[in-house]
């Protein structure tokens, strides 16, 4: 199978053309000759050093990220920017990378595969974006306590312990998600009316806010929150006869 054909399917089932105008990453091929054939994919988290040596020991065509290597343009080929794309060169891999997209996807997103590991039901997207949404809200069939969702998001891949703002209440129904750095969607998750939002990471406000509004906010940690994006990629690919693995490079963020 042709690299082309691959960027393809990924940038049509992803609807990526529909983040261009919202997204600072360079969503789609981000290195690579649009004609190179592809036997084996990689697929991570993050374009990093580490994980692009791991795609090359692996043997693969192509390397497949949520986080890529160009955010807003690239001025100059130094330093890390060389370092990171150099052996990319050099092994002649390509780098594939969908952020936002592969946030929002309501099938395939990072916010629809936590949604499916919490279980929740009735959903609809959230994380209003421009014209776009990044998230993904739902219920649940019976109302669950803070230490039971607790529990289920400290054991995703990479979890380093889910922090908590247990300001919501005793039960809970409703959940917003918006995986990776969402809290900016707060003020959406309390308009909307659900009991908890469900994110990564945090900031110092957030605390305060979701206290006064009495919400519940849990921080389940950047890197646990976005492995289920790539994964379903992996197993499109699966699907297309391509032989895959994924690169575990957990953050601890």
């Amino acid at each position: 199978m042709h690299l082309s054909d691959i960027v393809a399917e990924f940038d049509a089932r992803l609807d990526t053309d529909e983040f261009a105008d919202v997204d600072a990453s360079a969503n789609g091929l981000q290195v690579g000759p649009a004609e190179k054939p592809v036997e084996k994919v990689a697929f991570a988290v993050d374009a990093a050093e580490a994980t692009i040596e791991a795609a090359i020991d692996a043997d693969a065509d192509v390397l497949v990220t949520h986080h890529g290597l160009v955010w807003g343009g690239l001025d100059r080929l130094t330093g890390r920017n060389f370092d990171r794309i150099e052996p990319l060169m050099r092994e002649n891999l390509a780098l594939y990378v969908s952020h936002l997209p592969l946030d929002g996807h309501q099938e395939l997103g990072n916010g629809a595969g936590l949604a499916d590991h919490l279980g929740l039901t009735d959903r609809e997207p959230f994380g209003e974006l421009g014209p776009v949404h990044i998230g993904q809200a739902g219920s649940f069939d019976s109302p669950k306590t803070a230490e039971e969702v607790r529990d289920a998001l400290d054991q995703l891949e990479g979890s380093e312990g889910t922090q908590v703002f247990d300001f919501g209440p005793d039960e809970i129904s409703d959940v917003a998600i918006v995986t990776g750095s969402g809290v900016d969607w707060l003020d959406e998750a309390i308009e909307s009316g659900v009991d908890a939002l469900v994110t990564g990471e945090g900031k110092q406000k957030v605390y305060h806010e979701a206290r006064e509004a009495g919400i519940s906010v849990f921080l389940a940690g950047h890197y646990a929150t976005e492995t289920f994006g790539v994964r379903s990629l992996e197993t499109m690919a699966d699907e297309m006869g391509l032989e895959t693995e994924y690169v575990s490079h957990p953050t601890g963020l």
